[in-house]
C-alpha cells in the first residue's frame, strides 16, 4: 500500500481538520505542527475567550454560546435530523439512486453547516 493512502499516515491524519474556534476546515500546510485555526481572526477570538475565563470557574476549553447561538445550533441539528430521516424514507421506498445522491448531498451540506459553532 502506498504511503499516502495508508490509514493513519500523516497526510491522511491532517486532512479535514476543523478550526477549533469556528469549525471551518483548516488549510493543511504539510510542514510543522497542525494549524488549529483557519484564520488569524479565529485565533484572536479564541485567545480573547481564554483570557476572559481566567480566574473564573468556567473551564478554559468551554464553549460559551449566547442564547441566540444556542437556538441556531439546535435548529441546525434539527435540520440535519430531518434530512437524515428523508434519506431513510427514500431508501425504504426504493428511491432512484439519483434521488438518494441528491438527498445525501443535502444531508452532508447541512451537517457541515451544523459543525460551525459561531
Amino acid at each position: 500500500m502506498a504511503e499516502s493512502t495508508r490509514v493513519g499516515s500523516p497526510q491522511t491524519a491532517r486532512s479535514g481538520n476543523p478550526c477549533v474556534w469556528c469549525g471551518r476546515e483548516v488549510a493543511v500546510t504539510g510542514v510543522g505542527r497542525r494549524r488549529r485555526y483557519c484564520s488569524q481572526s479565529c485565533r484572536q477570538r479564541a485567545y480573547e475567550q481564554r483570557n476572559a475565563v481566567k480566574g473564573t470557574t468556567i473551564p478554559a476549553d468551554a464553549v460559551i454560546l449566547t442564547a441566540v447561538e444556542a437556538v441556531e445550533l439546535v435548529d441546525r441539528m434539527f435540520e440535519v435530523r430531518c434530512a437524515a430521516e428523508d434519506v431513510a424514507t427514500a431508501v425504504a421506498e426504493g428511491a432512484e439512486s439519483s434521488e438518494l445522491a441528491q438527498l445525501c448531498e443535502r444531508l452532508t451540506e447541512l451537517a457541515r453547516e451544523a459543525e460551525r459553532f459561531r
